[in-house]
């Protein structure tokens, strides 16, 4: 089966929980953050490490603007999905994965800029970027049960019946006893409420739950069935990916819907954030905190 977007986002996750692993090993043990940050904040001027890691030390600043320009990555993405002269400059699923890992890294560091000090007017701006950080999870979720194609451009409802006509033709191919079939075919109608019948938001959520408890169900039939090995292969990618097709395609609309609500809230709170920011930005270099000085 054809890697997939849902995959290559899939990844990313995991690449930037590695990072921030990677870093946080880093700045707690290697820069002896650790003890810095435990200590209270009325003493930590007395830290050894407080010089490097306060907001306007070496280690502490560095953290901030790394965090920043990473945090203007989302931007560009933006402005690579918006400009037309822009469309060229790479593919929409490569543009998205370097969105999603600068979006969790990012906040990352800025909440070690801030020495884990929370207050005054960066503290809306931080809180915002918390905001911004957790409902990018609920974007993503939205966005992955989007039918895309490789370069990330939605499927229309034909392309989605087209796709799943040739997997139902691959499968019936497969040399897959009637009995079996027939069992997968009961499966699917199972994915999807009758026609006529309203599709609420519970059932894309609770769905997905009871779609992958069934499919292990299915899963552990076909094995017990005895098929050859090459065929049970072929066919557990097969039927996943048609369950997959069939559950988006009934919840298709609903879920654009979702996303477009998700956007209007959203997108707020990325301005305000960045207001802020660059607030704090002004008046820091102003009052004389020069990056990578004192």
């Amino acid at each position: 089966m054809k890697p997939t977007v849902t995959d290559a986002l899939g990844h990313v996750l995991v690449w930037s929980v590695a990072a921030i692993l990677i870093f946080a090993a880093f700045v707690l043990y290697g820069l002896d953050g650790w003890a810095y940050y435990a200590t209270p904040v009325a003493q930590r001027n007395y830290s050894p490490a407080y010089r490097l890691l306060r907001p306007s030390g070496f280690a502490g600043h560095l953290f901030g603007v790394a965090g920043f320009v990473l945090m203007l990555v989302p931007v560009a993405y933006a402005v690579r999905k918006k400009v037309k002269r822009f469309r060229s400059a790479g593919s929409l699923k490569a543009w998205l994965e370097v969105h999603i890992f600068c979006g969790i890294v990012g906040p990352v560091l800025v909440t070690f800029h801030t020495s884990f000090k929370f207050n005054g007017l960066i503290s809306v701006a931080y809180w915002s970027m918390v905001l911004v950080t957790l409902s990018g999870f609920v974007g993503r979720y939205l966005y992955v049960r989007i039918p895309r194609g490789l370069r990330g451009i939605e499927l229309t409802h034909d392309e989605l019946d087209a796709r799943a006509a040739a997997l139902n033709q691959q499968l019936a191919a497969g040399a897959l006893p009637p009995a079996l079939f027939a069992r997968v075919a009961a499966f699917e109608e199972r994915l999807t409420p009758p026609e006529g019948r309203p599709r609420p938001l519970s059932g894309l959520l609770a769905g997905e739950f009871r779609m992958r408890r069934e499919f292990s169900v299915l899963q552990r039939e076909l094995v017990a069935a005895g098929l050859a090995a090459d065929v049970l292969h072929d066919a557990v990618l097969v039927i996943a990916e048609r369950a997959a097709l069939i559950r988006q395609t009934a919840y298709l609309e609903k879920t654009k819907r979702l996303f477009d609500l998700w956007h209007v809230f959203h997108m707020p709170l990325v301005y305000v954030m960045f207001t802020i920011v660059v607030l704090h930005v002004a008046v820091t270099m102003y009052m004389g905190y020069i990056p990578f000085v004192g």
